[in-house]
């Protein structure tokens, strides 16, 4: 998909609703096909994982910074790692909302070359075109779960980012400085978890990009 198509595709998106037959019906008009607004929307989940791994990086950082607290504003310390989390938590909206898009298109993409299927006379046509829907699919099986099984990863890191901003709300002081480094480690293991999947999963989105576009 070269540069000026993206654009195009980009341009429209923002103009039409994201989700719904008509809409998807209204590019097909203009002649952006579904397989298109898949491969586009699947290029967006992708860049999206990428801030959210490099976000979570960067609250991890925060976090651990706030561990070497050594005395000052404690309300400042609480402005930041609350900022971080929630900088966090819309980063991982984001992706949920990502993921169900490609979900979206992929349901009327993958239904309508059904359909077309059942139209050929030619039979070599019709089990090529059938060879090449079931190939897609599996890799798009592929994609998705690597992309959910990332997305499951975020929640758990947030909930003890959220914790540990509540309890330092409430309790600007040094034991709450103390729970901090107590969960630290925790915190470092389960974000290079999520690092790694959300890795995994971007290059699973490049895999499937890649086979679309040479097809």
């Amino acid at each position: 998909m070269n540069c000026s198509y993206r654009l195009l595709l980009a341009s429209v998106f923002l103009m039409l609703s994201a989700c719904s037959t008509m809409y998807l019906e209204s590019l097909e008009k203009i002649g952006i096909p579904k397989r298109d607004v898949m491969v586009y929307r699947v290029e967006k989940a992708r860049d999206t994982q990428e801030e959210t791994k490099e976000q979570f990086k960067s609250a991890l950082e925060q976090f651990t910074a706030a561990t070497n607290f050594k005395g000052g504003d404690l309300e400042d310390t609480y402005k930041r790692l609350n900022d971080a989390y929630e900088e966090s938590s819309s980063k991982a909206e984001e992706v949920r909302t990502r993921i169900a898009d490609i979900e979206s298109v992929s349901n009327a993409l993958f239904a309508e070359w059904k359909e077309e299927i059942t139209q050929y006379s030619n039979q070599s046509f019709k089990q090529s075109s059938q060879q090449k829907l079931t190939a897609t699919q599996e890799h798009y099986r592929q994609l998705i779960a690597s992309m959910k099984q990332a997305e499951a990863k975020i929640h758990p890191v947030l909930k003890v980012f959220q914790d540990q901003v509540m309890f330092l709300k409430h309790n600007l002081n040094a034991r709450a400085i103390a729970s901090l480094k107590s969960e630290l480690g925790n915190i470092q293991s389960d974000v290079s978890t999520l690092v790694a999947s959300m890795e995994k999963s971007i290059n699973e989105a490049n895999a499937f990009i890649k086979t679309m576009e040479s097809e």
